[in-house]
């Protein structure tokens, strides 16, 4: 990453995919925003290393792998385009729905659903819909959280950390090298995108991460039982809550759920008057936390109150924030990250 990372920052120079500074912006200069494609090299360059010394011992359990891989490169084009030519958040959606459609086909589906109180529910029909919103869904948070200078991408490798935990638990060694392969990769990007950010990854970049993450925890929901397929979704609470949250209270506005506007978590920890690295690490710790909680569910029931402590902390937030200060104090103030990465007519 330290030698691809400078070289994707000239590239990204070279074509003009830059983001420009106006009034709203906190960078003076333009700033070029396709390192996600040096994300996207960093993790295929170890994955391709990796699995071709430890191909897996039978077709069926190769095909998803690649699937995986080749969702994450789709998800990353369409980011990409959207980059270069600002595609409406509906054209996104049906390109990721194709996407979605062809890796199905190779075997990277979700058959069961993991339901509180109810148990493990077999999807039958269902399954390429919620395979859908789960690759899909966990893209377009992992988007959405990209509003401030190393979030996402620390985000990114602290989830990948706690998958690859999970795999070397289980020796699932395929799905190991995919987790350990993201979070390097999120990592050695994370020294160029942190405060004060030298390049910003793009719609290209999150989307790919996301893309990642999702088809990892797809690929952890391998064993029977209902913790083992619920530990994914517990891994990446911190952003599926984080948009369920935001879409829930635009449609309560009655606004689209693409509509642009300042709920995320890190608009919220701002409103408490944190600075943007407290902020920053505040969710880094959360993400970390949710993550070690579904570790220790399985060994131990006990793990569920780590997970009810990180949900009733953004419950917290969630309602906290909105008693401090309104929503437009973030833009008055200044000191809004998200706005400056998607003022280019682009929906979060």
């Amino acid at each position: 990453m330290l030698l691809i990372t400078p070289f994707v920052k000239r590239l990204g120079s070279q074509w003009g995919i830059l983001d420009q500074p106006d009034a709203r912006k906190l960078h003076q200069i333009p700033m070029v925003r396709v390192g996600g494609l040096a994300i996207l090299l960093g993790t295929l360059l170890s994955c391709g290393l990796s699995l071709a010394l430890s191909i897996p011992s039978t077709s069926q359990e190769w095909l998803p792998v690649m699937g995986v891989l080749l969702a994450s490169v789709g998800f990353f084009g369409i980011g990409f385009a959207d980059d270069r030519w600002q595609l409406s958040p509906y054209w996104r959606l049906l390109l990721q729905a194709i996407v979605v459609a062809v890796v199905w086909l190779m075997g990277v589906q979700i058959h069961t659903l993991p339901i509180p109180l109810v148990g493990t529910v077999p999807l039958g029909m269902l399954s390429f819909p919620i395979t859908f919103l789960w690759l899909a869904g966990v893209a377009n948070a992992i988007n959405w959280m990209d509003g401030m200078d190393g979030l996402a991408t620390g985000m990114t490798a602290i989830a990948a950390a706690m998958f690859a935990l999970l795999a070397w638990q289980h020796q699932d060694m395929p799905v190991l090298i995919l987790a350990l392969s993201l979070a390097g990769a999120a990592l050695g990007f994370w020294q160029y995108n942190r405060k004060p950010a030298q390049l910003y990854m793009g719609d290209g970049g999150s989307f790919f991460m996301g893309g990642m993450l999702a088809g990892i925890g797809l690929l952890s929901m391998n064993n029977s039982g209902f913790i083992a397929n619920a530990v994914p979704y517990i891994v990446l609470a911190v952003p599926i809550v984080d948009m369920v949250l935001v879409m829930l209270a635009r449609i309560m506005n009655r606004r689209s759920i693409f509509f642009p506007d300042q709920r995320h978590i890190h608009h919220r920890l701002l409103r408490l008057n944190l600075s943007q690295s407290i902020v920053v690490w505040t969710i880094y710790s959360l993400v970390l936390w949710s993550g070690l909680g579904a570790n220790y569910l399985l060994v131990s029931a006990w793990g569920w109150s780590s997970v009810i402590g990180v949900l009733s902390m953004l419950a917290f937030v969630n309602r906290t924030s909105l008693k401090l200060l309104p929503l437009s104090f973030l833009e008055s103030s200044g000191i809004n990250k998200e706005l400056n990465l998607y003022s280019q007519n682009k929906s979060v």
